[in-house]
């Protein structure tokens, strides 16, 4: 089954397992209301392709302020993603995933 991580967390929230807050994006001009819209300080955007290793191949960054997010989904989208898990010419980035930042303890 090929769905992106937006679609399976769709899938979680109708079945009542939690999960992060997140806005899917294809413009970056969306960003900024985005980031107030989920509130917080920290958000992390996340590139929509099927493949994994996104964190190893940048296509997962964390943010600690609204220019960062928009810098991160300038670098993003429209981009080739390249992850341990495509070929050499990547996958082409054309929605974000933009989730509010979480408490982890360890």
């Amino acid at each position: 089954m090929h769905i992106h991580e937006y679609q399976a967390k769709t899938l979680f929230s109708r079945n009542n397992i939690k999960t992060p807050k997140g806005v899917l994006i294809a413009n970056t001009k969306e960003a900024s209301k985005v980031c107030s819209e989920l509130g917080g300080s920290i958000w992390v955007v996340k590139a929509q392709v099927h493949a994994g290793g996104r964190g190893k191949g940048g296509g997962v960054i964390l943010c600690r302020d609204v220019e960062a997010v928009e810098n991160a989904c300038e670098k993003l989208l429209g981009s080739q993603l390249i992850t341990p898990q495509t070929d050499a010419k990547g996958l082409p980035v054309n929605q974000l995933l933009i989730e509010a930042g979480q408490n982890i303890k360890q």
